[in-house]
């Protein structure tokens, strides 16, 4: 079947256009190529710049003493660390990833609304600035952290009005509208452009899960960023919406933050685990196993993730009764995230693996992601969530999701489609080199946060009881490793996509729309839009993914 489909694409297929020029990707384009990979780009810059941060951080903690740094500023690079990475880095990938991948895979020309969709792009280098910013200048939000809690961020120690707090606050202000307009722009698509025949249960994984995370952003965002707007009017303009002082009431903050910040994990991690069920199946040769289950509890998750953000605030003067239900409702949501576990198990068992990069670092974030969960289903439990609170052992498990998973999952991703997008195959050797550096790295640097969190070092401190000593060494080893492992990572990539060897259409004889179209794909992707006549991941099986037929207007 997939010789099939490769030769039928090439005949179908228009003849290969010339890659954008390098201008185009500091152009307002419309096209959702382009805008996935200025998304993609932009927001890896980021990365490389919270990583530093990091990087600097685990330099001070590798010894007791705070010897390396001011106490402030560690709190400012603890602050900034986490603003960058999660408003810089996670969010803008996992954003550029779906701009790319979700109307090839559709069955579309482009997204419901380029002009929306290329502004929704550039208000993030202006949020990453002022990130930047927000550090620089005096009365930053080093104290406040990246959860910029009532009444510490509302303290302005400099006396000024364009203080590092009030940047702060408008750069999460602007980063929600971002959101909100890709959200609006991804729902319409996947709702109303779908190929003719693609039905709801046609859709790859990969689009079900941005559909149900782009749904979160919906419901959850506009609380976040009202959140961060009266916050902006209780700084500026004097009002009392969260100042105690004043009559406000700073534990309501703590539930417009969490009513979405919680939320925003399955946001980042829904697309991940579209990204593994598309990965599986090409690499082990096999149908996803339960498809249509593993569709309908993304949608589960989504809904279950909205009842699921009080275990943040346990600490906070929760009463009991309602501690009781949201920890409850944080170890049901394991039941969907499960599901889709053991349909990669089933999926991968007894498959004619391939272990190329995209396979590794995908095996990878599945075995960092078990891990994750299961001190996640500690952490929602009340007793266990208040003896560790405010611990490292909260930051290992939030790392074990974030990077063990997300990082994992984004690069898989970027090797998996890298030809499709540059139309030249990467470095194997230095493929599988950035796997080993990355997993040992992701190893040494967050499983040692696990035992010292139960020992009970507290996060967000630059001195720390010796006691503590062993395990910081380890963790600072792993995040020195980590660092090193970009260096392959960006050779690989950079010297790939300026001489690597020409890709085929469909490199990994794949099924899925994207691998019928040239390598990259022409300007409106398809030259006529094809028409699906079968559910996807067919290896094995007979049937044909799609017929071709005269364009559908």
């Amino acid at each position: 079947m997939t010789q099939i489909l490769s030769e039928s694409s090439q005949q179908r297929s228009r003849v290969p256009e010339l890659p954008p020029h390098w201008r185009h990707y500091f152009s307002f384009s419309t096209d959702h190529k382009v805008i996935g990979i200025q998304y993609l780009v932009t927001s890896f810059v980021f990365f490389l710049i919270g990583g530093i941060f990091a990087m600097i951080m685990r330099g001070e903690l590798i010894t007791p003493e705070a010897d390396l740094l001011d106490r402030a500023v560690y709190n400012a690079l603890f602050t900034m660390h986490g603003t960058i990475m999660l408003f810089g880095w996670t969010f803008p990938a996992l954003v550029g990833l779906g701009n790319y991948l979700v109307p090839l895979m559709i069955g579309a020309r482009d997204m419901a609304f380029p002009r929306l969709n290329a502004a929704a792009f550039w208000m993030v280098p202006v949020v990453g600035i002022l990130f930047i910013l927000s550090f620089l200048v005096p009365g930053g939000p080093s104290q406040s952290g990246w959860w910029a809690y009532p009444p510490v961020s509302l303290q302005n120690p400099s006396g000024q009005l364009l203080n590092g707090q009030f940047l702060w606050i408008l750069a999460v202000a602007i980063s929600g509208v971002s959101s909100i307009m890709g959200a609006v722009n991804f729902v319409t698509t996947i709702a109303k452009m779908r190929a003719p025949g693609m039905t709801w249960f046609r859709m790859p994984i990969f689009v079900w899960t941005v559909l149900s995370a782009q749904i979160i952003q919906l419901f959850g965002l506009p609380a976040l960023t009202a959140g961060a707007v009266m916050l902006l009017c209780d700084l500026t303009f004097g009002t009392a919406f969260f100042d105690p002082a004043k009559g406000g009431n700073p534990i309501l903050f703590q539930h417009f933050f969490w009513f979405y910040s919680h939320p925003a994990v399955y946001v980042i991690i829904l697309p991940i685990f579209g990204v593994f069920s598309e990965i599986f199946p090409v690499y082990a040769r096999k149908p996803l196993f339960g498809y249509k289950v593993v569709a309908v509890s993304s949608l589960i998750i989504t809904g279950l993730s909205g009842i699921v953000w009080v275990h943040h605030m346990f600490a906070s003067g929760t009463p009991g009764w309602m501690r009781m239900i949201f920890m409850f409702s944080t170890m049901l949501i394991s039941v969907p995230t499960g599901i889709k576990v053991f349909a990669w198990t089933a999926t991968i068992w007894g498959g004619k693996l391939r272990l190329d990069t995209p396979m590794l670092f995908a095996l990878g974030g599945m075995i960092n992601f078990v891990f994750a969960g299961i001190t996640g289903i500690m952490l929602a439990s009340v007793p266990i969530d208040i003896h560790v609170n405010n611990t490292y052992f909260v930051v290992g498990h939030f790392h074990y999701v974030i990077y063990g998973a997300v990082v994992f999952g984004m690069y898989a991703a970027i090797y998996h489609w890298f030809p499709k997008m540059t139309g030249k195959m990467y470095y194997e050797g230095l493929g599988k080199l950035h796997f080993w550096l990355t997993f040992l790295g992701t190893t040494l640097n967050f499983l040692p946060m696990h035992p010292v969190g139960l020992m009970g070092m507290p996060r967000r401190v630059a001195s720390y009881d010796p006691e503590f000593a062993f395990w910081n060494v380890l963790a600072s080893i792993g995040a020195f490793l980590l660092g090193m492992s970009t260096l392959p990572f960006l050779l690989n990539i950079i010297s790939s996509w300026i001489s690597g060897k020409p890709a085929p259409n469909n490199p990994w004889w794949a099924i899925g729309l994207e691998w019928l179209v040239a390598s990259p794909p022409p300007v409106e992707n398809f030259e006529e839009i094809p028409v699906v006549v079968a559910e996807p991941y067919g290896y094995g099986k007979s049937e044909p993914l799609v017929a071709i037929a005269p364009e559908h207007n």
